[in-house]
């Protein structure tokens, strides 16, 4: 095996790992989103309700 080829099966293993962490990150991320804008219709909801009683 070459250095050239040895080197392409490091980098294929470090940028599958790199996927991963990427993954997980954009699913947090979407996560704190998702709950932070029904935070925000939950609070404008409860709000216009209080308003209107």
């Amino acid at each position: 095996m070459t250095r050239k080829a040895a080197t392409e099966v490091i980098v294929q293993k470090q940028r599958h790992g790199s996927d991963l962490l990427g993954i997980a990150y954009l699913g947090t991320i979407g996560v704190v989103m998702l709950a932070w804008i029904g935070s925000l219709v939950w609070a404008t909801i409860a709000f216009f309700g209080w308003l209107v009683s």
